[in-house]
């Protein structure tokens, strides 16, 4: 492809991006057919009973109130616990119909819905479990579970959870919650652990096809990333796509630092040479 499609047109416009058309470009891959802006459009719908409440003159506690109340309450929103892996906790028609997703992709929806209703809210990339945080104007804030209700987290909420999820990984937990595990996200950031989390699925499921497609979006938000490159690589010499397989390898090693994955990189690639010789 020679001309850049609508999702790369929105990545290479820079910071911030807009996550909410971001993910529905995405979801449009899976469903070309997709009204991208009827979708968008329910979003407006979820805020639309907020707008009267005059949320931005309420402490953070209170517009996190306010908002758990009209999205897990009223519109029965809720984390998918029973299929926390369905890939369709990540394509945002689904979670706007099924009301029902996993922590970054509920996280959307609320941030989404808050700044419709003028509330400051912006994602968290805490380890393991993606959090919104609410400011407001009185230089208050607080920090709120998407996934588990929208519930508003205390200190120690934030520490147990950062001790399970490390156990989850089989990591020696933190002793804190450091500020920057708090720190609200970049949209780019936001984007790329949306993609990374549906990789993740799809590979498990081997789907290694919707797996490639994936690896393309996250190269268009981070074309040099040399884990990516040689991830993209792997799956393309995987599905027999051999020349983007080395290319792909190549231009890893060609920007890549970290020593342990330019000799894996070109051991890779040394596989596939001979891989190569032996077909010939």
């Amino acid at each position: 492809m020679t001309d850049m499609d609508a999702f790369e047109q929105l990545v290479a416009r820079g910071e911030p991006l807009d996550v909410a058309r971001g993910v529905a470009l995405l979801a449009a891959d899976e469903y070309p057919a997709l009204d991208i802006e009827a979708l968008l459009l329910k979003l407006d719908e979820l805020a639309k009973p907020l707008l009267l409440s005059q949320l931005s003159s309420r402490t953070a506690s209170a517009q996190a109130e306010a908002l758990r109340v009209r999205l897990y309450e009223e519109a029965g929103y809720s984390g998918n616990e029973a299929d926390y892996y369905d890939p369709k906790n990540s394509l945002l028609p689904d979670v706007l119909t099924r009301r029902t997703g996993i922590p970054i992709s509920l996280g959307l929806v609320y941030t989404e819905v808050a700044r419709r209703a003028g509330v400051q809210a912006r994602g968290v990339a805490f380890p393991g479990h993606f959090l919104v945080r609410v400011d407001d104007a009185q230089g208050g804030f607080a920090f709120v579970d998407p996934f588990f209700g929208g519930k508003t987290m205390t200190d120690e909420g934030l520490l147990q959870l950062l001790k399970k999820v490390s156990g989850q990984t089989g990591q020696e937990p933190p002793a804190a919650v450091t500020p920057q595990m708090l720190e609200p996200a970049t949209t780019r950031v936001v984007m790329l652990r949306w993609l990374m989390n549906l990789r993740g699925v799809y590979l498990q499921r081997a789907d290694f096809a919707r797996a490639m497609v994936v690896m393309h979006r996250i190269l268009a938000l981070s074309p040099d990333d040399a884990p990516a490159l040689r991830d993209r690589g792997l799956l393309a010499a995987r599905l027999g796509a051999i020349s983007q397989a080395k290319a792909d390898l190549t231009r890893a090693l060609e920007v890549g630092k970290d020593p342990e994955l330019l000799a894996q990189t070109r051991s890779d690639l040394a596989r596939l040479e001979k891989k190569r010789t032996s077909l010939n």
